[in-house]
């Protein structure tokens, strides 16, 4: 019987053993995709609670608590930290097999160094050991300890990067990057939300957006600034991709209905969001930007808890919207003209894996290695047997040596040890490659392969080193 979480953790041959320790493990970071607060950043929060740190914004941890029957009160609620965590504490033996409960006991032991298992018993003493460690752990020193070489936050278009722009500014030698997220733009089937957020832009942009010429131009403009600022990805959670034909005349009448207060058909809804997504990505090809695709989530199932609590209260799942005919119209409707950016698409079904990964491989075009990039293992999927499941796909379909390899996108600082989960997993599946006779024994080729993956690949294929020339 193997120790839990020794140093040999998920690695089962003496090939993966060695692909990890001498190649994998001391990589460092490119988290091109998170949603930590670049205040929290700027400001080196110290937090003043393990719970604080841990538990607050983690969906992840309350889903498994209302699972485990724990009353809201002691997950979202306003009672005290020690409380919460305790009955966090208590509901983690009941999570074995759900990979909270290995990265929950990865992240005491980085960087906290508690070895011991988390449960009802242990919650006092271990939370009394971190929380006298919190001065040690500010927002700062924890990306410093965990190798993060660059993060890029998730950043709504009327954001004004103050935070981002103290970072640049101080001597923290993280390189922190705002993320062009303009999802609201394109909700446009809650009609006053959509417009009090048009109002929003045009006062963020200087441009009042009385006409769809005027909001592309005040979108186009905050574009430009998080350009000025680092920017150099967008990012787009969809419930499936838009590739509806469009035409500037009929994307006016459906803003002057919106504007009005007039609900849109769906054939409209679509036509608005196709054609204005489409306008983004030529700007992102145009600035050699990078963009995402998050696509099949449905979001706020539960309207009790939504009302309650509010959005990103743990209560979203996995959609099943067909997908393929659309993301094919769409890609191909840039590719076409010439101005199809770098892209990566994280697909949340997994019955459409192979469907994503073989339409990203329809157009690769040769003028940057693993240009088109089927992404790693997402939300629901960025556990073991969802990366490893993505991993065979990509390596079926495609190139896995050309892959940018994994992030976070977590709200909580101690969420890079899923980095170490991921690379140990990766070494763990071309070893067992290896010592099945299926790959030839060629360490150091593999060892390359391996260090790609976790840093090279994303290092050369977003660039951020060249922010500042530019």
């Amino acid at each position: 019987m193997k120790q839990f979480l020794c140093a040999d953790f998920l690695l089962r041959t003496e090939t993966a053993k060695q692909l990890f320790h001498d190649y994998a493990k001391e990589m460092p970071i490119i988290d091109y995709h998170n949603h930590l607060s670049p205040d929290e950043i700027a400001g080196n929060r110290q937090f003043e609670s393990l719970t604080a740190m841990w538990l607050k914004g983690d969906h992840y941890k309350w889903r498994a608590m209302r699972a485990n029957g724990v009353d809201e009160k002691y997950i979202t609620g306003d009672t005290d930290d020690l409380t919460k965590f305790k009955h966090w504490a208590a509901t983690v033996p009941y999570t074995m097999r759900n990979p909270l409960y290995h990265w929950t006991h990865m992240e005491l032991l980085n960087p906290f160094g508690i070895k011991q298992l988390l449960d009802a018993d242990s919650a006092s003493s271990i939370y009394n050991q971190c929380n006298e460690q919190l001065s040690q752990w500010k927002a700062q020193s924890l990306l410093t300890h965990f190798k993060v070489h660059a993060l890029c936050t998730t950043d709504d278009p009327c954001d004004t990067l103050e935070h981002h722009k103290n970072i640049q500014q101080s001597a923290f030698n993280v390189k922190v990057l705002p993320t062009f997220r303009p999802d609201k733009v394109l909700a446009v089937e809650d009609v006053p939300a959509f417009n009090a957020y048009v109002e929003k832009l045009g006062i963020a942009a200087g441009i009042e957006a009385t006409t769809y010429s005027k909001l592309l131009e005040a979108l186009r403009s905050r574009h430009d600034y998080f350009h000025a600022a680092g920017g150099r990805l967008s990012d787009h959670g969809i419930s499936t991709f838009y590739g509806s034909p469009f035409t500037a005349a009929s994307l006016e009448k459906i803003y002057v209905k919106l504007r009005a207060g007039q609900t849109v058909t769906t054939a409209e809804a679509e036509e608005f969001k196709s054609g204005t997504l489409h306008f983004i990505c030529e700007w992102n090809h145009e600035r050699n930007w990078v963009q995402q695709f998050h696509v099949g989530a449905i979001r706020n199932n539960n309207s009790r808890l939504l009302q309650s609590v509010g959005a990103d209260a743990g209560v979203d799942s996995i959609g099943d919207w067909q997908v393929a005919q659309a993301m094919s119209s769409f890609l191909d409707g840039l590719d076409k003209k010439g101005k199809l950016a770098k892209t990566v698409v994280y697909n949340l079904n997994p019955a459409y894996n192979e469907v994503f990964a073989t339409m990203v491989g329809n157009f690769q075009d040769g003028t940057v290695p693993g240009k088109m990039q089927f992404g790693s293992g997402w939300w629901f999927l960025d556990q073991k047997d969802g990366m490893e499941k993505q991993m065979n796909t990509l390596s079926n379909m495609g190139l896995l040596s050309r892959f940018v390899g994994m992030l976070t996108d977590s709200r909580s600082f101690l969420s890079y040890s899923r980095h170490e989960y991921f690379r140990r997993i990766l070494c763990n599946l071309i070893g067992n490659d290896v010592e099945n006779g299926e790959l030839p024994g060629d360490i150091k080729w593999l060892g390359k392969m391996v260090q790609d993956i976790c840093y090279n690949n994303a290092k050369t294929y977003f660039k951020f080193e060249d922010n500042e020339a530019s």
